[in-house]
Formats: C-alpha cells, structure tokens, sequence
C-alpha cells in the first residue's frame, strides 16, 4: 500500500512542512485546520467564526479525498478556551451527524496564527 498526498486549494494552503492529509489504502489522516479562509489565508474573527470555517476546511479536504465528514471516525479538537466547550459541540452539531464520531476536546495555551480552535482526525472512507 503507498500513500497518498491530499491537496486541495478549497481548503488553506500547509503554513508549515505538512500535508493536508495522507491517504493510506481507505484511512485518511487529517491534518490540523484552523479557521482560515482558504482564499485570503486570513483568520476568522470569533470563536463561532473560527469554528465555521475549520469545519469547512476539514469538509473540504475531506472531499478532496474521496470522503466526507461522515467517514471521519476520530476528531481531536483543540481549545486556547475550554469555556467554549458548549459552542464547539453546537457548530458541530451543524456539520456532523449521529452517529458522531470518536472525539478528544483538549485545552492548549497557543495555536498556530493566533487562532482559539484547530481539529485534526482520522477517515475511514467506506464503499
């Protein structure tokens, strides 16, 4: 089995040596998104903002791997504030459906940018 560079301009370009994602046979691992607009490499202003647009730029690299958000089975989620616990759950709420996948919440005192949230998780694409 060989891997598989996943790259996609519908979600933020590697602002380090990283790939979006490594697909191996039918596993994706999924690189850390922030909430940075793809287009302007700029960061979103609140935390709900911020929550929005990571969502989607793991959407779209999911995509741009053959799967979908669905297929994701681990997500890890990363907070600068773990007051924020309940907003993460409900702009999740707006991208995930149940059954949701496998989950950590972590607090941390910095993210890369400035940013207040960053995921990253595994896919598991089924036929």
């Amino acid at each position: 089995m060989k891997k598989e560079i996943i790259q996609t301009e519908k979600a933020p370009a590697a602002i380090g040596t990283y790939s979006q994602a490594v697909k191996v046979g039918k596993t994706v691992y999924l690189s850390g998104q922030i909430g940075l607009d793809p287009v302007s490499m700029e960061l979103a202003g609140s935390v709900k903002s911020q929550l929005k647009q990571m969502f989607l730029n793991l959407r779209a690299v999911s995509e741009a791997a053959g799967g979908n958000l669905g297929d994701v089975v681990k997500l890890n989620i990363y907070l600068t504030d773990l007051s924020n616990f309940a907003l993460v759950n409900e702009v999740m709420a707006e991208y995930f459906q149940q059954p949701y996948p496998a989950r950590a919440a972590v607090g941390v005192s910095q993210l890369p940018r400035g940013a207040l949230v960053e995921a990253d998780g595994i896919m598991q694409i089924f036929d």
